[in-house]
């Protein structure tokens, strides 16, 4: 293979020389590193057992998908609510943390189950009828309004000031505040544009240095403390994270386990972004190997459950492989499995060192914004290249009227209500998955009497 064309990017299978491997791995954390805190700060979590946990799941989902399928496990935003309504019920109000949590594991580790069903179903079915229940115009959709729903949090990230900020300094930091996430934005962008050969890999860790460093300078003129180490107290400078096994409970499973249900249009989703770019860049490489990750969707599955279990079982939250790394990757063409398993044991490794952890705690949260803008919008454009890939014809009313739904579903649903919940015949109905579970339904009863397409 030439050094021309080894310096496009890495296949799936392809590993990276060491010295490159460690930063396209810290890429790769830095990234599902804010989501996958939140969702732990939400919940109320373990932050340390919740990062601990979405490297082990990682490493599980590779190892069961026989390291064919380029994708990290992090915790889902998904999940939120259900597992918030177990861990804030009336009826464990007395319960001590762990007990909370121990209970809500275990309706995680059940959905795990869903989703392996769901794989083994869909391996059986064939393309055909993935193709039926799941079409571009849904899993394209649902990718856009995955990315676009993000866009709050982005930009609220983009002006957030750090604690204990005077009160009379509040305007003053949250212009800085902006300031750094432009800076980090565009810095971020015109890397990711211009950069060539092999430093055009890695464009987020160059923008995120580029932020951090403005960050720093900005709060020694300024005195505002943008950039902290001390997030995380701890009596020694190694510390375990903290297990908690699952206890048995029908109020979790109840909660927790349909999640899984309408998480199936994210994979999906997920799987075909990544199909796409990965042909491309094979295509672009000269490279004679059928890289068909499209058609592994159900063994996508499968992984997705089993890390489910994984973390559910050890405390860690629900998750999902994140679009935030396949944004990554497709940025900065980076697919290499090795990289992702080393990306998996270094975050394992931080999760146990308090002063690591303060490290990555110390990215100021306008640095992470100003990327957030760039890498959720990929996302949604995502979705796009979904059904272009796929030639979605927009002047049949069908496929309209199923795009339309989801849309208006997903992005009304997550800008119109608290926290995303739709109100509806005295219940709430998380907004991405209510209008996944709509869109498939739609779709499949306007597809009666439907004529088969003849080949072409």
């Amino acid at each position: 293979m030439s050094t021309k064309n080894q310096s496009i990017g890495y296949l799936p299978d392809e590993r990276p020389p060491i010295l490159e491997l460690i930063p396209f791995a810290l890429q790769q954390i830095i990234v599902m590193f804010p989501a996958t805190v939140l969702v732990a700060l939400l919940t109320g979590f373990h932050v340390s057992t919740t990062i601990f946990a979405s490297g082990l799941a990682t490493l599980c989902f590779i190892l069961i998908t026989g390291r064919k399928i380029p994708l990290y496990y992090g915790s889902s935003f998904s999940y939120i609510a259900a597992i918030v309504s177990i861990m804030g019920a009336e009826t464990f109000s007395s319960y001590a943390l762990n007990d909370k949590i121990s209970i809500a594991q275990f309706g995680i580790v059940m959905s795990g189950f869903v989703s392996i069903i769901a794989g083994i179903i869909i391996k059986r079915s064939g393309k055909a009828t993935i193709d039926k229940i799941l079409p571009a115009t849904v899993t394209g959709s649902i990718s856009i309004i995955i990315g676009l729903s993000l866009a709050v949090s982005a930009m609220a990230n983009a002006h957030s000031i750090p604690s204990g900020v005077a009160e009379g300094d509040t305007f003053l930091a949250t212009n800085m505040a902006w300031i750094i996430a432009i800076i980090t934005l565009l810095s971020t962008i015109l890397y990711s544009v211009y950069l060539k050969g092999k430093l055009s890999q890695l464009p987020i860790l160059f923008g995120l240095f580029t932020g951090y460093i403005a960050a720093a300078i900005i709060g020694a003129i300024t005195g505002i403390p943008f950039i902290n180490f001390n997030t995380l107290e701890a009596d020694g400078i190694f510390s375990l994270p903290v297990f908690t096994l699952p206890k048995p409970n029908l109020a979790a499973i109840a909660a927790i386990m349909p999640i899984a249900i309408a998480t199936i249009p994210e994979s999906t989703a997920h799987i075909y972004q990544l199909d796409i770019y990965v042909k491309d860049l094979a295509k672009k490489k000269g490279s004679d190997k059928i890289y068909d990750l499209e058609n592994k969707l159900g063994l996508n599955l499968i992984g997705d459950g089993i890390g489910d279990i994984v973390s559910g079982f050890i405390g860690g939250p629900a998750g999902t492989n994140y679009g935030e790394n396949i944004s990554a990757m497709a940025l900065s063409k980076i697919f290499s499995v090795p990289v992702l398993i080393a990306a998996a044991i270094i975050t394992m490794i931080i999760s146990c060192f308090t002063p690591l952890i303060n490290i990555v705690y110390s990215i100021p949260t306008s640095v992470i914004g100003g990327l957030s803008i760039y890498l959720f919008g990929v996302i949604g454009a995502q979705g796009i290249a979904i059904m272009m890939e796929k030639k979605v014809d927009l002047f049949v009313a069908k496929n309209l009227a199923v795009i339309a739904i989801i849309l208006i579903i997903g992005l009304g649903g997550s800008f119109g209500f608290p926290n995303g919940m739709i109100p509806m015949f005295g219940a709430e109905f998380p907004a991405i998955a209510s209008a996944a579970v709509v869109g498939i339904l739609l779709n499949l009863i306007l597809s009666f009497g439907e004529k088969p397409k003849k080949a072409e």
